[in-house]
């Protein structure tokens, strides 16, 4: 998703652009199932001051929201280490007032190029609603509340009252409620549909696409980055790289950008956190959610796509490979049918796991790199729906020499 919205927005400004995608179509991976929330009202870091203690009280199971594995890797205990350096009360404030002024700025790009494109992606302009069973977290939500209104994100603190007025197919655990958030301005719609879509009309503007094709390194020539080698899998003799001659480059390779650029000296901290979803298809409308939730007790977020509901949430730290917890996708399964009984055929989920890029601070790496020609846009985390359209729309001004509606103040590597 990331790649493609840059893409596109690159094409605007003129220029030719070529897409390198390893797999054999565009959102495959991190995009294909994620949560489905363009969520600005909670564009808040992992990293912030109640982090560490509730990491340490989830240690140890294999259910919980945050999952930290702990692994002999320097480069995992050294995000560690920066990690909790975020979590300081000044950094989690900084990293959150940079991160609510790009989605805001994201939020009105996508409604534009929805408008413009007529793109169609099951999306949902309800808002999101976040509901709270524990009066503590409901207090301390209050406080982000108030902060979003001041950073121009019109995040209320309702009621349990008004939270089951907006949603009564949270009946069934209405006694628990103690309040939630709610952001009429937030949107959901499925992501990997939405990039489908953009992606063809890349190509209708003379987007290049090369599928199944993997990039081997960067041409740095004269401290300039000016292509890249690649390896297809078809097309050329085994072991043989086809050389792409541009004349600037945008890394938009998530988890697998830091692997690249390391041999250019450029180190990056973003490890891969690994998040799950389940899609169930909805068998009774009227017991399903109609807005979009985030559940704050167990992290994981519901958005409904037509007939289908996606349920997603959890990041486990410390692993690479996709491979399905059954206890993680169990736990999704089980709390939505707490919630929302008899809502879903519960029978036959569709489970999926992706790996998304996550540095210390949330704060994506965004701008252009110290090697000239080479331009970063990764690291989103877990709000690379949020922040994708505004991305895109960034790297593009900068490769244009234009001025960004966003300072870029730290988020450029």
């Amino acid at each position: 998703m990331v790649g493609v919205t840059c893409a596109w927005y690159l094409r605007a400004a003129s220029h030719q652009v070529t897409v390198v995608e390893r797999q054999n179509g565009v959102a495959r991976e991190t995009s294909f199932a994620n949560g489905g929330q363009i969520s600005v009202s909670h564009a808040e870091p992992w990293a912030n001051p109640a982090a560490p203690g509730k990491v340490a009280q989830w240690l140890g199971r294999e259910d919980a929201p945050l999952l930290f594995r702990p692994r002999l890797d320097f480069d995992q205990w050294a995000w560690g280490v920066a990690f909790l350096r975020e979590c300081l009360p000044t950094r989690t404030a900084d990293n959150t007032r940079q991160l609510v002024a790009l989605a805001l700025h994201s939020r009105a790009l996508l409604k534009q190029l929805r408008a413009d494109l007529a793109l169609n992606y099951h999306h949902v302009e309800r808002g999101i609603l976040h509901f709270y069973t524990a009066h503590a977290d409901y207090q301390v939500a209050k406080k982000s509340a108030a902060l979003m209104r001041t950073l121009g994100c019109d995040r209320r603190s309702i009621s349990a009252a008004e939270a089951l007025s907006l949603e009564p197919a949270l009946r069934s655990v209405a006694a628990r409620i103690v309040g939630a958030d709610y952001c009429a301005e937030d949107e959901s719609g499925d992501a990997h549909e939405f990039t489908m879509q953009l992606a063809q009309r890349c190509l209708q503007h003379e987007v290049k696409f090369h599928f199944n094709t993997t990039v081997h390194r960067l041409r740095i020539v004269d401290g300039r980055c000016q292509g890249a080698e690649v390896f297809q899998q078809q097309g050329s003799a085994p072991g043989v790289p086809t050389v792409l001659e541009t004349d600037a480059v945008v890394a938009c390779l998530g988890v697998q950008t830091p692997a690249l650029l390391k041999p250019l000296g450029i180190r990056l901290q973003v490890v891969p956190a690994k998040g799950y979803s389940a899609t169930f298809d909805i068998i009774d409308a009227a017991r399903a959610p109609s807005i979009s939730l985030t559940d704050d007790e167990y992290k994981i977020v519901f958005s409904r796509f037509g007939n289908r509901l996606r349920v997603a949430g959890t990041v486990e730290l410390g692993g690479v490979g996709i491979e399905l917890n059954p206890a993680r996708c169990e736990a999704l399964r089980r709390r939505t049918e707490e919630l929302f009984p008899r809502a879903c055929d519960f029978s036959q989920p569709r489970y999926w796991a992706g790996l998304r890029p996550l540095t210390p601070s949330n704060v994506p790496y965004l701008g252009e790199s110290r090697i000239k020609g080479l331009y970063l846009n990764t690291g989103h985390g877990t709000l690379g729906w949020t922040l994708a359209a505004g991305s895109g729309e960034l790297i593009a001004n900068l490769v244009a020499d234009r001025p960004t509606a966003v300072p870029l103040r730290s988020l450029v590597a």
